[in-house]
């Protein structure tokens, strides 16, 4: 398959969830004013956070969120509870599927080949479990993935756990999914770091979704990182 065209490339580096996920809505909401512009996909990793989807169901949470040192944050992707923290390679593609494939489970199933194609390259054979979304090695699930998706924009995206800590998932049940324990790829390959994992993503998402990456435009860029506040951003 030829490219589909250019996809914008914004690389983060370490940010408060809220920021990213402004920066998010800001892209979709452009990208529904304009179909015509450029798909993106922000990569970053954030500080401590739970987040929930829109009709995750407390239950899945062994804490009081009004009374825990890490923020709990509701938002509009779906699926329930996941944990976000420094080790993760985040990604949040902001695609028109129109240009792709207008199919929620086709998108999701992309989303998955992405990490899966990733991850082989270090000999590693990461798969899919039948009627559950993201990835699992060995029986340990490796990345999560929840989306959300306005007049086929899609935001929210993967949290692919390469060298990050597992403390924090104690305290949830992930993703709703109480038999399947949390792993990372650190644990299968000794060494690797979240860097040159991060690199093999951005290169098999870009074969999977037949889009050419390139750095996202300054006059793109949030007014947060500009500032340079916290973030080390890819520029053109």
């Amino acid at each position: 398959m030829g490219l589909l065209g250019i996809c914008w490339l914004l690389d983060c580096g370490l940010v408060d969830y809220e920021l990213g996920w402004s920066l998010q809505k800001r892209w979709v909401a452009e990208r529904v004013a304009d179909p015509g512009l450029n798909d993106g996909l922000i990569v970053l990793e954030h500080p401590p956070v739970y987040t929930l989807g829109r009709g995750a169901d407390r239950q899945f949470l062994g804490f009081d969120p009004e009374h825990h040192p890490i923020e709990t944050v509701r938002v509009e992707r779906g699926g329930e509870v996941t944990y976000h923290c420094p080790g993760q390679v985040v990604g949040y593609p902001i695609l028109n599927l129109r240009r792709h494939r207008p199919d929620l489970h086709w998108y999701l199933r992309q989303l998955e080949e992405v990490l899966i194609q990733a991850i082989a390259q270090w000999g590693v054979t990461a798969e899919r479990i039948d009627g559950l979304t993201g990835v699992w090695i060995e029986g340990y699930k490796v990345a999560a993935i929840g989306i959300k998706v306005s007049r086929w924009i899609s935001m929210h995206g993967f949290a692919l756990n390469v060298d990050c800590e597992l403390a924090g998932f104690q305290d949830i049940v992930p993703c709703g999914i109480r038999d399947r324990p949390v792993g990372r790829l650190i644990d299968f390959v000794p060494g690797l770091t979240r860097a040159e994992a991060q690199a093999v993503v951005l290169r098999t998402f870009a074969e999977v979704f037949a889009v050419e990456l390139v750095p996202c435009p300054r006059t793109a860029l949030p007014d947060w990182s500009i500032a340079g506040q916290r973030s080390s951003v890819t520029e053109g």
